[in-house]
């Protein structure tokens, strides 16, 4: 059962296999993904379609040399085609990447447990709280937009001081063609119900500028 299915030569009952079984896991793997990842509808069908796009692939390379440095620039160049997805995403195509290239050598029986039982894994793994800290949930981003006159450095020291437990300068950065600053903050509130207090007081400091406050985990690597 966990033998290749393929000869020396491919057959077309044994590519036909091939093709048949790594679309029903992918299907199965993304509907499994569908329930963690939010994603529009052609992720799913994309993530679905990778592991029979990478088993043909596989299938025709099988030692030719020429042909396997071809596919890699192939999948190099997609990277220049693609926004950048969320870890969840990443995670899901690399999966079903490592699941394509078993069932590029036939091995359809590892390549449809590769898929089937790292999105299991990935389900179970998410509905446990074992990787969720206190202190991390607490942490926010801070986003202040203030004027270019104004000193960035201690003006908001006393307001800080009064509704943050903690604070930690992570970014400056130029906007409005120069003529603002954008200052991005990683901060722990001492009480999450003055989170409006908070943010109209800052309003009074940056002349009433765009101000946003977003958890921290999901927005780190968007600043």
């Amino acid at each position: 059962m966990f033998d290749s299915i393929y000869s020396a030569s491919v057959t077309p009952g044994q590519f036909f296999a091939m093709a048949l079984l790594s679309l029903l896991a992918g299907v199965i793997f993304s509907w499994l993904m569908s329930f963690r990842i939010r994603a529009n509808r052609r992720f799913f069908i994309v993530s679905s379609i990778i592991p029979f796009v990478v088993g043909v692939v596989l299938t025709f390379v099988n030692g030719n040399i020429g042909a396997g440095v071809a596919f890699g620039g192939a999948f190099a160049l997609t990277r220049f085609r693609s926004a950048q997805g969320s870890s969840d995403e990443i995670a899901a195509v690399l999966i079903a990447m490592g699941a394509g290239v078993a069932f590029g050598m036939g091995y359809v029986a590892y390549g449809a447990l590769i898929l089937l039982g790292m999105g299991l894994a990935f389900l179970g793994l998410s509905a446990l709280p074992i990787f969720d800290h206190a202190a991390m949930q607490e942490e926010k981003l801070l986003k202040v937009t203030i004027p270019e006159s104004l000193d960035y450095a201690s003006v908001f020291d006393d307001t800080f001081g009064h509704y943050l437990k903690s604070v930690e300068n992570v970014g400056v950065k130029t906007t409005g063609m120069g003529s603002m600053f954008r200052l991005s903050f990683k901060i722990r509130m001492k009480n999450p119900a003055e989170e409006k207090a908070f943010i109209d007081e800052l309003r009074t400091r940056n002349g009433n500028l765009e101000i946003a406050v977003l958890p921290y985990v999901e927005q780190q690597n968007q600043m």
